[in-house]
């Protein structure tokens, strides 16, 4: 299963990603573009169109990079101007001591093949949840979890640190806390313009929070993003009324 969700008032999309749920590995969805272009447009062929790239993330940075590629490369090949990945695309580590042994910063190697790629590729990329070394990472050894937006030259358009850590109980498993090695984000940031639209940056659990989303549309957001690392419990927890 996945959704996107169109509020026509404001033209918003919502792109979510749930490892929890049965969910294509690649999907091709045709954005809203803006009501100007809407009402110039005579085609439905020549509206936008964004590719929604799903994986299940590992420890090795190395095979989740090629596997990605691989999807950005066949995004670019059916003419998407915009690949979205999800949160956590970089890996999933099996303990807070290897979290922080593979997070780097933005100037490290990882984010340098992702601006490479979306160079090789001429395509804007969503990186939607770069685990970044953190303000005085020697000190404190915790990580922002940071939404990357790349322009189809590989430069970092815009960057948003997720702000609403998901610190829960969670039936049946215990608890979940984020925060024990994740630093929240100072901030939001403003609306991006981008070939799909202008979007707002967004992370997973934000969604709980509808003033963050009245935000960025007040701020003139077309499309808001939530990539999404959800479990088999809370992925589908928050699928459903967010899709009612």
């Amino acid at each position: 299963m996945l959704g996107f969700i169109i509020r026509p008032p404001h033209q918003l999309l919502s792109l979510l990603s749930c490892p929890g749920l049965r969910i294509p590995r690649f999907s091709v969805l045709c954005a809203p573009p803006r009501l100007r272009t809407m009402a110039a447009s005579s085609s439905f062929s020549e509206l936008p169109l964004v590719a929604v790239c799903q994986v299940t993330s590992t420890p090795d940075k190395e095979q989740n990079f090629k596997t990605c590629a691989e999807l950005i490369r066949e995004a670019a090949r059916l003419g998407a101007c915009l690949a979205f990945l999800p949160e956590a695309f970089d890996f999933i580590a099996r303990d807070p001591e290897e979290t922080r042994r593979l997070s780097e910063p933005l100037s490290g190697n990882l984010l340098e093949e992702y601006t490479q790629l979306a160079r090789e590729c001429g395509l804007w990329l969503s990186l939607g949840g770069f685990h970044e070394r953190g303000q005085d990472w020697e000190q404190t050894q915790k990580i922002y979890n940071c939404h990357v937006i790349l322009n189809n030259m590989g430069s970092v358009v815009a960057t948003y640190r997720k702000t609403h850590l998901c610190d829960v109980e969670i039936p049946g498993q215990g608890p979940m806390r984020e925060s024990n090695s994740t630093i929240p984000g100072p901030s939001l940031e403003s609306p991006i313009s981008t070939p799909a639209g202008k979007i707002g940056l967004a992370i997973c659990y934000d969604m709980r929070f509808p003033e963050l989303s009245l935000a960025l549309v007040q701020a003139g957001a077309e499309i808001l993003t939530y990539p999404s690392a959800f479990g088999s419990v809370t992925g589908p927890a928050h699928w459903e009324p967010v899709s009612a």
